[in-house]
């Protein structure tokens, strides 16, 4: 098998101006140009360009149309790749001359050869954490601990192992450790393995990467390395911010109103929150809006801490005039609380946004002063059942790993004023959203909100969704099950089409559950297995053995059978159920579901982990077949089947009703 390339340019300067996501994003819109006209040419381009957001919101189609005719160079002549990518940039570079000088959304200044001053504060202080972290690690102690002064950092993350422990650090249990390519040597493939692991898993987990690629954590870009580490640790330091982890926080609320605005927060919202009720109960005036210049002067840290740890209390800190020698003072008396140092005095003082989050946060894990007065009422509140909590979840992160400019923190509530599901739809479907008639948080006037809804609703019957007697009502007034019904139709509606795009011999055949059930049975068949599945809702599926059986089946070498057991006890079930999900990310597959739902027989994710593997296989498939290695299996179903559709499919087509009511 050959090394992961990624895609590769020929002009180097062309290369870096691009990550290795954004390159495959372009070249998958270049492909699909040629594969519709036989070639490109700058005519086809201007509905291609006016379909990405960046530029929609900027230029008309007519007006990109006249662009690209300015040159001498003849409309209807064929260009390559490398002539797009070129036209692309200077498209780009006209929107920022139109937009005053910021970058478009989809090529940032991260991304550029623009310098990358890297924060050595904030690098020293994630090192630390690393080392901390991971001292005891039996693979990495032998390279901790790391010296901040050094590029140690960024070469030891070019295998990718470290990135895989560190998110199990910040989520205990997200990968299963058996499948990451430990060996003290790894090819590119097993390199290219490990980072493909750990950006599925760190999307699973809520970080945003998509700016990041692959071949980005093979060069170990340091901008980009440090970015995704932070948001990592991040996620580590905020996750007991909600009211299911530490319900002591309804103590910061007054009533069930502000209960549910609270369940909307972001987490380092909840922590500004958390800071502001103990400052305002120690008398403090003024009010903390933000981590960095609210807390240069040291002020608002001496009143906090001197409330929360009132045995440590001193009169020292709030009488020291320099702002560098309070900022001591503050770190000394946070130690006597067992605060790690995420940062100096001087970060104190220059205001480090990140650093001061962070330290923030270890008081909160060390300190956070609360009681239990309220948390019983509370309880009363929190009906969630635990396949909807993990479903919010799973919504929550695939949402999120959209790209939308709008951070999901809870599904009930942010989506209710419906811009978020417009931002939704418009990733998946661009061109869908009327953005004249919406309108932009922050909505105060409810009927506001149900006009966004009511064109979220409109979009949903457009795309044949099942949606009777649903209104926008219905999502502004937080209907948690109809909410859930939509997110997962739209999921699924998703799914289906990246197959059916992919698919192009089956000339543009809608793609169904039956499909889907057919082409996995088949391939596990064909492999030499004896596994089936009667439905998405089998039983049987819960031991795991299918599953591993069909990624063995896609990709040979990817499953371990060591390491597989037989699925029959309830722990050997959850031994192969997570092992199941880290192997599917590790082949490239984008999934958010948990071990709970292989071990349940949750309907929804076995169809969306199903059509996932499908989706990775059809990928490398059409892959090959534009390298003009199309594969045996391919070829087959062509002459087997002249109408086109796969053979896996036309087989079994006789179950394609019955499969239908598994939806």
């Amino acid at each position: 098998m050959s090394s992961y390339q990624g895609v590769i340019v020929s002009d180097p300067w062309l290369q870096s101006q691009f990550t290795q996501v954004e390159l495959r994003t372009l070249k998958s819109k270049f492909i699909s140009v040629r594969t519709q006209h036989g070639r490109v040419t700058r005519d086809d381009l201007p509905p291609v360009f006016a379909g990405m957001k960046a530029f929609s919101e900027m230029f008309s189609e007519d007006e990109i149309k006249t662009f690209l005719g300015e040159s001498n160079s003849d409309m209807g002549e064929e260009i390559d790749f490398e002539a797009f990518l070129r036209l692309y940039l200077d498209l780009q570079g006209r929107a920022v001359e139109k937009s005053g000088g910021s970058r478009s959304s989809f090529l940032k200044a991260t991304t550029t050869t623009f310098h990358h001053a890297i924060n050595e504060s904030e690098k020293a202080s994630y090192v630390a954490h690393i080392n901390n972290y991971l001292a005891e690690d039996k693979f990495l102690k032998d390279s901790l601990p790391i010296d901040p002064a050094t590029d140690a950092l960024f070469d030891l993350a070019k295998d990718g192992v470290l990135l895989c422990k560190l998110i199990n650090v910040a989520v205990p249990g997200t990968i299963d450790e058996r499948a990451i390519n430990t060996k003290k040597v790894l090819n590119p493939w097993e390199r290219n393995e490990n980072h493909t692991l750990c950006l599925n898993s760190a999307k699973a987990i809520g970080c945003t990467v998509v700016n990041i690629g692959t071949q980005d954590l093979v060069e170990a870009r340091p901008h980009l390395v440090l970015g995704l580490i932070s948001q990592i640790i991040k996620i580590q330091l905020l996750a007991d911010l909600n009211l299911k982890k530490t319900p002591q926080l309804v103590e910061l609320v007054d009533d069930s109103q502000e209960v549910e605005e609270l369940l909307s927060l972001a987490p380092e919202k909840v922590l500004l929150k958390w800071m502001n009720f103990h400052l305002k109960k120690a008398g403090y005036q003024k009010q903390v809006t933000n981590f960095s210049t609210d807390l240069k002067d040291g002020e608002a840290y001496a009143h906090l801490l001197n409330a929360l740890a009132p045995e440590h209390s001193t009169h020292s800190t709030l009488d020291a005039k320099d702002p560098t020698e309070r900022a001591n003072k503050i770190l000394e008396m946070a130690e006597k609380l067992d605060c790690k140092r995420y940062l100096t005095p001087k970060d104190i003082v220059e205001g480090s946004p990140n650093l001061n989050l962070a330290f923030v946060a270890q008081i909160f894990h060390h300190r956070n002063g609360l009681t239990d007065s309220k948390t019983t009422t509370f309880a009363e509140m929190m009906t969630d059942d635990a396949e909807t909590s993990r479903e919010e979840r799973c919504f929550r992160f695939w949402m999120n790993s959209l790209g939308a400019t709008t951070y999901v923190n809870n599904v009930f509530e942010d989506v209710r004023n419906g811009y978020v599901m417009l931002e939704i739809v418009d990733k998946i479907f661009p061109g869908t959203v009327n953005w004249k008639q919406a309108n932009k948080p922050p909505i105060k006037m409810p009927f506001k909100q149900v006009e966004n809804c009511n064109q979220v609703i409109q979009i949903g019957r457009d795309l044949n969704f099942s949606l009777v007697n649903v209104a926008g009502n219905d999502i502004v007034a937080g209907n948690k099950k109809l909410i859930i019904a939509f997110l997962w139709q739209l999921m699924r509606f998703s799914m289906l089409q990246l197959l059916k795009n992919l698919r192009t011999h089956s000339q543009g055949k809608e793609i169904t559950d039956a499909d889907i059930l057919n082409w996995a049975n088949n391939k596990v068949k064909k492999a030499g297995r004896t596994s089936q599945m009667e439905s998405f809702k089998d039983k049987s599926l819960s031991s795991g053995i299918f599953f591993l059986e069909l990624l063995s089946a896609v990709e040979p070498r990817v499953v371990n059978w060591g390491l597989v057991t037989k699925g029959e006890t309830d722990e050997d079930k959850k031994l192969n159920a997570t092992y199941i999900i880290s192997v599917a990310r590790k082949l490239g597959c984008s999934i958010f579901l948990l071990p709970e739902d292989v071990i349940e027989v949750n309907q929804k994710m076995m169809l969306t982990l199903t059509a996932s593997i499908m989706y990775w296989s059809l990928q490398q498939q059409e892959a090959a077949s534009e390298d003009g290695e199309i594969s045996d299996e391919i070829s087959a179903e062509g002459r087997e089947n002249e109408t086109g559709l796969s053979s896996e499919t036309s087989d079994l087509a006789v179950d394609s009703e019955s499969s239908k009511t598994e939806e």
